[in-house]
């Protein structure tokens, strides 16, 4: 995890909130660093996590999350951790039993738009511990990304419907919390990432948004990260707080400063 990105939010892994649905979201850039930050956030908070990767593999988060302080393959043995690797799944499931469940059964079926099974899935990685298993603070889910669900034929207003589920089930049911990835195209005629994107901003309590730089690269500064809380349940006028910085990722860390205030403009 990002120190820096821990004192922005103003929270730690001790103070971990629970119930809260939050939303990663990026444009014109690479946004996973985000993803990262959470998985070893939460990892390191003792929480029991569900790790939807849709879009590198188990090697590639774990290499990551070693220079972050955590260990993927450790957290899965002492099951801590619950990974789909969907670049793997995605061809398993040609492979099996029309019979047999899975995950990613979707992607076999001629309606691409059911997403039970998946469901189901995380609803089984996260159910309460038994008596005599480790005791973990709290579960989570973590997706990486949605946007990958949309490409392969399945609606919005089914990742839509998916989410919800989840939120009631982690959030609600097992005080518990959702991060997800969707990435924004951009592009104007893009309906259904509009509304996968809108749908899931009314529903978070936090946003935080990755863009690139609108003046093109820069060696120094990477991108610029906007971040809002939301209370979904307050009027509008007295539930959104936002603040924007400009950050630029190092080898095992972030470093975020002020609009206009990077070390090497100063």
């Amino acid at each position: 995890m990002f120190p820096e990105l821990n004192n922005l939010l103003n929270t730690t892994p001790d103070q971990a909130e629970q119930g809260k649905l939050t939303l990663l979201c990026d444009a014109k850039t690479d946004g996973s660093f985000l993803v990262h930050h959470f998985l070893s956030f939460y990892l390191k908070a003792n929480c029991k996590v569900c790790f939807v990767a849709l879009i590198q593999s188990f090697s590639h988060y774990n290499i990551v999350g070693q220079k972050l302080g955590v260990s993927l393959t450790t957290a899965r043995e002492r099951g801590q951790l619950v990974f789909l690797e969907g670049l793997k799944s995605a061809v398993d499931v040609f492979f099996r039993p029309q019979e047999d469940p899975h995950p990613l059964q979707f992607l076999r079926e001629a309606n691409s738009g059911n997403l039970q099974p998946l469901y189901e899935f995380v609803q089984e990685a996260l159910k309460p511990m038994d008596s005599g298993e480790a005791a973990w603070r709290c579960p989570v889910l973590l997706v990486d990304d949605l946007s990958v669900l949309l490409s392969l034929g399945v609606g919005a207003v089914a990742v839509l419907d998916f989410v919800h589920y989840c939120r009631a089930t982690v959030c609600r049911e097992r005080k518990g919390n959702v991060v997800a990835l969707v990435h924004d195209s951009g592009d104007a005629e893009d309906e259904e990432n509009d509304i996968l994107l809108n749908g899931l901003g009314h529903q978070s309590h936090l946003i935080l948004r990755a863009e690139g730089l609108a003046t093109g690269f820069c060696k120094d500064v990477h991108g610029q990260l906007r971040i809002l809380w939301r209370r979904p349940s307050q009027p509008t006028a007295q539930r959104d707080r936002s603040l924007t910085y400009q950050y630029k990722i190092q080898d095992k860390n972030v470093s975020f400063f002020a609009k206009g205030m990077s070390p090497a403009v100063l």
